[in-house]
């Protein structure tokens, strides 16, 4: 196909012969083999061992939704990497945090993008955000036979939906289910203590900046009980993905914004710590 691309200058057949909106479809006609489902791994004992990414939360708030995620990956019990990133924009109003086989969830990712992208596209308009979150859970399920052999990715779906004017959550299971998720959502390893944090902290009328304070807090909280989230790294200048989702569309919070949230969370915690060494009321 790149062979004949390049003799003539021309796109191959394939391109100009009208199809599905869903760029998955065009990939699985033409080019099967390049869909992550369709590989065939080689025979093994066990489960692969593989980096893995952590834990990923979100929280709405009144004028959108904020979808934050810790920056370590973990290989059994050793640390991968100290720096990885796990939440990216899925396209203008909506973003995905990816929990589990780090390499698999990063281009589960980009073809998500491609998926959106080439919809918006072929059909001249965005998909609805529940449309977004279906084609999404499609794409989990057709990684189920690498998800057996302990491959998994389990992501996190936030968006702003412009239709109902207000941030939403959308959680997954292994086999591409979907549930949607009231004000606030956690997955990953330290899910469990993240989502205790933000149980107690949650409010509906939180303002944007309380909703990011709220989940670096949970991160903290996170990385303080699960060894394979990690916590605030000041001495490396690595702090969480903080992206936040409204109206005007899909933001990062730069460096200096992160840092500045999780300095003001750390010296809080050293203001009142807990553990042994906390103060006696």
């Amino acid at each position: 196909m790149e062979a004949n691309t390049r003799s003539t200058g021309r796109l191959p057949a394939a391109f100009l012969t009208p199809g599905s909106s869903s760029f998955m479809d065009f990939l699985g006609e033409h080019q099967p083999e390049m869909l992550p489902g369709n590989r065939q791994l080689p025979p093994v004992q066990g489960v692969v061992e593989a980096p893995h990414g952590t834990t990923i939360v979100a929280v709405t708030f009144p004028g959108g939704v904020v979808l934050a995620g810790d920056r370590r990956a973990t290989m059994g019990n050793m640390i991968a990497q100290r720096d990885i990133e796990k939440v990216f924009p899925a396209d203008e109003y909506s973003a995905v945090g990816i929990a589990g086989t780090a390499g698999l969830a990063v281009e589960m990712v980009k073809l998500f993008q491609l998926e959106l992208e080439h919809f918006e596209k072929v059909e001249g308009a965005q998909l609805s955000l529940e449309g977004k979150a279906n084609r999404l859970s499609t794409m989990i399920r057709s990684n189920l036979g690498m998800a057996m052999q302990g491959l998994a990715v389990v992501p996190l779906f936030a968006g702003y939906d412009v239709d109902r004017g207000r941030g939403r959550i959308f959680s997954y299971d292994v086999t591409g289910g979907r549930s949607e998720e009231r004000n606030y959502a956690t997955t990953g390893s330290g899910s469990v203590f993240a989502r205790g944090a933000m149980k107690k902290l949650f409010r509906d009328d939180l303002t944007e900046e309380q909703a990011t304070t709220l989940v670096v807090q949970a991160l903290y909280d996170a990385a303080d009980d699960d060894s394979a989230t990690g916590g605030p790294d000041v001495a490396r200048r690595i702090y969480p993905i903080i992206t936040v989702i409204t109206e005007d569309g899909f933001r990062r919070l730069g460096e200096d914004e992160a840092a500045e949230l999780a300095r003001a969370v750390l010296q809080a915690r050293l203001e009142q710590p807990d553990g042994p060494r906390a103060a006696l009321l």
